[in-house]
C-alpha cells in the first residue's frame, strides 16, 4: 500500500512536469502592412507587474487564440488588445511610442541629380518622439511616392518641419543631401578643386542650383565664357568677389623647371611674376596654359619671342644680358 501511494505521487509529478513544459510560449512576430514586423515577446511580458506568469491575464480576454482576429492602431488607441494596458499609465509605455514595438530604421533615399540623402528615424525620434507628428499626416508608413524641392518648399514632405521655423528651411540643402568637393581636370591649367563647404558657408545652394548649374556633373565651362557671366563668372565679376582674371586663385600654380642644354638650368617662378603681372598678359598671348612642346631658343627670345616679350631691356631686364638671373651657372 505504501509502495502504490508512493508510485502514485511519483507518476502524478511526472505528469505535472509533463504539463508544465508542455505548454511552449514563443516570441510571435506579426507583419503589418505599411509599419513593417512587430515582434511579441511572451518572455518579456510574463514577468511583469500583473501578470506575473499568469496567462489568463490577457488569453482569452484580450487575445482569444481561437481567433486570428487583426487589431488595428484605431482599435488598440481604444483600449483593444495591446492598448489594454500600453495607456502610459502604471509605468507602461503608451501606444504612440511606435518605435517601441515597431523596427524603424535608417532611410537612404536615391536621388539621381544629387545623390544619396539619408533620413535619420532615430535622430527625429530623438526630438519627436510621437511617430504621429508624421504618420499618417505627412507620410504613409512604408514606400512613399518622392516629393521634389518645389513640392517642399511649399510645406509638402519634409517642408513640412523644414520650414526655417519649426527646423532648418529645405533651402539649407548641404543639412541634407551629400556634398563633396569637386575635382575638375583642365587640359591646360591641370587639376582645380571646387570647394562645396567654402561656398556652401556664404551662399544657398538655390543661388548657383539649378540657375547655373544642374546638380550633378556639368558640362565645362571655357574662361572666355566665364568673362562673360557663365558658370563662376556670375558671381566671379570683380564686383561680388574676385575676378575670374585672377587665375591663381583657384588654378593651381607652380615653378615650372626648364632644363637646358649647355646653359645651365633655368627655373620659372610664378610667383616672382605674378606679383608683377596677371595671368593673362602672358596665357594666352604668349605663352599657351600648361608645358609648351616647342623649345624657344635664346636667339628667337632677342626677337621678342617668348621671355622676349617683355626681357627687352625695357618692360624688363634684357634676356641678351644677365644671364645668370635665370639660369644656374
Amino acid at each position: 500500500m505504501r509502495f502504490r501511494s508512493t508510485l502514485l505521487l511519483t507518476v502524478c509529478m511526472i505528469i505535472a512536469a509533463g504539463l508544465a513544459y508542455g505548454i511552449n510560449v514563443k516570441d510571435v512576430v506579426f507583419t503589418t502592412k505599411d509599419a513593417g514586423k512587430v515582434v511579441f515577446s511572451h518572455k518579456m511580458h510574463i514577468g511583469k507587474k500583473g501578470i506575473e506568469n499568469n496567462c489568463k491575464a490577457c488569453h482569452p480576454a484580450l487575445f482569444d487564440m481561437k481567433k486570428k482576429v487583426t487589431y488595428t492602431m484605431a482599435d488598440m488607441e481604444k483600449g483593444k488588445s495591446c492598448g489594454a494596458c500600453h495607456t502610459g499609465k502604471d509605468g507602461v509605455f503608451p501606444l504612440k511610442d511606435c518605435a517601441r514595438c515597431h523596427a524603424v530604421k535608417e532611410i537612404t533615399y536615391q536621388v539621381k541629380s544629387t545623390g544619396p540623402t539619408p533620413f535619420s528615424h532615430k535622430k527625429h525620434l530623438a526630438m519627436y518622439s510621437d511617430c504621429n507628428a508624421c504618420h499618417p499626416k505627412l507620410f504613409n508608413a512604408g514606400k512613399n511616392r518622392p516629393f521634389t524641392m518645389a513640392e517642399m518648399e511649399q510645406g509638402k514632405s519634409c517642408g513640412a518641419c523644414h520650414d526655417g521655423k519649426t527646423a532648418f528651411g529645405v533651402g539649407e540643402c548641404a543639412s541634407c543631401h551629400t556634398v563633396k568637393e569637386v575635382g575638375l581636370t583642365s587640359k591646360d591649367t591641370g587639376k582645380i578643386i571646387f570647394s562645396h563647404k567654402m561656398h556652401a558657408g556664404k551662399m544657398k545652394c538655390g543661388e548657383c542650383h539649378n540657375k547655373l548649374y544642374a546638380p550633378g556633373r556639368n558640362k565645362p565651362v571655357g574662361m572666355t565664357a566665364m568673362e562673360k557671366g557663365k558658370s563662376c563668372g556670375a558671381c566671379h565679376n570683380g564686383k561680388r568677389v574676385f575676378d575670374v582674371k585672377q587665375c591663381s586663385k583657384c588654378h593651381p600654380m607652380k615653378d615650372v623647371a626648364y632644363k637646358v642644354k649647355g646653359a645651365g638650368p633655368v627655373t620659372f617662378k610664378h610667383s616672382v611674376h605674378l606679383s608683377m603681372y596677371s595671368c593673362s598678359d602672358c596665357h594666352s598671348k604668349i605663352y599657351k596654359a600648361g608645358r609648351g612642346a616647342k623649345v624657344v631658343t635664346m636667339l628667337e627670345m632677342e626677337k621678342g619671342k617668348s621671355c622676349g616679350a617683355c626681357h627687352d631691356g625695357k618692360k624688363a631686364f634684357t634676356v641678351r644680358e644677365n644671364c645668370v638671373k635665370c639660369h644656374d651657372m
